[in-house]
């Protein structure tokens, strides 16, 4: 009988085991489903910690590679051996990508990858076997179909030779095998490809000053953010009334200026995708400047995103560009149903003219009517009133610098 209320005893204790087990794996199967919903929400929760340390690592490691020949391009002279190209700060890591600060002779700059190691980026396969890159019998017209290829891919664009010459297919010099593998790694990145293209062409743009490996360089513009007040960092707009009216104005303007431009004055749409301030800087003219464009895709390129499998209309939502869910065939539709006007409108304009209290240097009714004109064009599904909508928006801001400019 001892034995038996032993035995029992032992017993009991081990259905508790397995019960709290049980809780156990429960507990934790909803951490884990929490924790995924929580990346999918936000992926840069678990980004790298930006360390000026780990940043000064990156960099050596890409002048030692200079150095044996693997890599090249034009600043890195500047960077590894006159010391004109000097690091000063660590911007931020997110998702492998590395941003960087530095002075170029006396000019901020930005370094940027979409990778920390030039050998994480699959290497141009034409170079082997090639004695001397350039030299006779090396076949640059495959280079050029392979390029071609590359920007395709990341752009959904077909380019004809001249559009490939900006992307510096066409230098010669020392090192050449060195900058022709560092050509391949800019390409497969998607910014680098785009910013390139859009060098000379676009004030809304960044242009690529140079690059050594696959970092390449842009010039350094504070960005935007939703904690000031103002969205961005301008001059004169902290201390309100009508130095602030005027810059809000000014940058409100730009900002339709730059949904002008990219909807009209290229061979194809450029679709903005991740529109908020941190992505977006202020020139001291007011002229807005797209900083990242990690998530901006040409009109080809948007349709093969959004073409995807379905089964409602929330499947087919890429960030900031959205589409429609076909039920009869399960499809989101290849066109955008919304537009970067009324993304812009909603996430910016929305912020400083929602409110008639806003801007009180404005006359009352010019304040009324702007927050109803920007109303109008943040609601969703106004798509076939946009150029009307932009129409009335600039006219209003423009009305609105005219008086301020009266009142002084």
């Amino acid at each position: 009988m001892a034995r038996a209320r032993a035995a029992g005893s032992r017993g009991r204790p081990g259905r508790c085991g397995r019960g709290a087990l049980l809780v156990c794996v429960a507990w934790t199967a909803g951490w884990m489903l929490a924790a995924a919903l929580l990346l999918r929400a936000h992926p840069g929760v678990l980004s790298e910690r930006c360390t000026d340390e780990k940043s000064r690592r990156i960099l050596t490691a890409l002048c030692q590679d200079y150095r044996g020949g693997a890599l090249g391009g034009d600043l890195c002279e500047d960077l590894c051996v006159a010391g004109q190209l000097r690091y000063r700060r660590c911007l931020y890591y997110e998702r492998g990508k590395k941003v960087l600060q530095a002075d170029w002779r006396g000019r901020p700059v930005v370094l940027k990858s979409k990778e920390e190691s030039f050998a994480s980026f699959p290497p141009l396969g034409l170079l082997d076997g090639q004695p001397e890159a350039g030299g006779p019998g090396f076949p640059e017209a495959e280079l050029l179909l392979l390029a071609a290829g590359e920007v395709k891919s990341a752009l959904g664009l077909e380019l004809a030779e001249g559009g490939l010459g900006r992307l510096g297919l066409g230098r010669r010099g020392p090192r050449l095998r060195g900058q022709l593998a560092s050509l391949w790694a800019l390409l497969q990145q998607e910014e680098f490809v785009l910013l390139s293209l859009l060098r000379g062409r676009s004030p809304h743009a960044p242009p690529v000053l140079g690059s050594c490996g696959h970092f390449y360089a842009v010039e350094h513009l504070a960005a935007g953010s939703p904690r000031l007040r103002a969205l961005f960092p301008l001059d004169g707009a902290a201390r309100g009334g009508r130095a602030q009216a005027r810059a809000l104005s000014g940058v409100a303007l730009s900002f339709l200026d730059m949904v002008r431009h990219f909807e009209h004055d290229f061979s194809h749409r450029l679709h903005l995708c991740d529109v908020k301030p941190e992505n977006f800087a202020i020139r001291s003219d007011f002229t807005v400047v797209a900083i990242d464009v990690d998530m901006a895709f040409f009109e080809p390129k948007m349709r093969e995103i959004l073409e995807q499998n379905c089964t409602g209309d929330e499947d087919c939502n890429f960030f900031d560009c959205f589409s429609k869910c076909d039920l009869r065939v399960h499809r989101c539709g290849a066109q955008r149903t919304n537009s970067n006007l009324q993304v812009v409108c909603d996430k910016i304009l929305r912020h400083w003219f929602s409110s008639p209290r806003r801007s009180p240097a404005v006359s009352a009714p010019l304040r009324r009517q702007l927050r109803a004109a920007v109303l109008e064009c943040a609601a969703p599904g106004a798509q076939d009133a946009a150029p009307r909508v932009l129409a009335k928006l600039r006219r209003l801001l423009q009305a609105a610098l005219q008086e301020l400019q009266e009142d002084e």
